[in-house]
């Protein structure tokens, strides 16, 4: 049984890569996060926090616009430079909830945190675009590190997304 809550976060700076691909190929995004990395380590810097992905515009069938990266120190002097833009996760009201689990489950985990969504009367901040639904904030933070636990039925993956109301 999934805990859902909703809670109110800071701001938070990012180091990340944004690109365009099919369900099909995530891993193509995801194996960049070894860049990040590097590039944060280049700069004197490092990861503050579990890697991320965010689902800037959505659609199933066709594409998904997807942000991978980090949050980074507060107070890190970084610009954007080559592939990894700063940015940040926006404060505000998020919905999270953890999956425990492979990342295979993380579609019907999302299902289930938008359903509980609907039945506590909460709206996302979203709206329809012609590449697909577009998203303010829509996040997978992954909690475990692949190096201390291989067994990917073995992850927790926070998800977050941000509401409307």
């Amino acid at each position: 049984m999934s805990t859902y809550r909703v809670e109110t976060r800071p701001e938070t700076t990012t180091a990340g890569i944004t690109d365009t691909v099919p369900m099909t190929k995530i891993g193509r995004i995801a194996d960049r996060i070894p860049e990040i990395a590097g590039w944060l380590a280049e700069r004197g810097s490092h990861p503050a926090g579990a890697p991320y992905f965010r689902y800037r515009v959505i659609d199933m069938a066709a594409d998904l616009v997807v942000e991978v990266g980090f949050p980074v120190p507060d107070g890190a002097a970084l610009t954007s430079a080559g592939a990894v833009a700063v940015g940040t996760i926006p404060a505000g009201r998020y919905v999270t909830t953890v999956h425990h689990g492979h990342p295979d489950g993380l579609v019907d985990a999302t299902g289930a945190l938008l359903r509980w969504a609907a039945e506590e009367g909460l709206t996302f901040d979203r709206h329809d675009t012609d590449a697909g639904d577009a998203w303010a904030g829509r996040f997978e933070f992954y909690l475990t590190d692949p190096a201390e636990q291989p067994d990917m039925a073995q992850w927790d993956t926070e998800r977050v997304s941000s509401p409307a109301n």
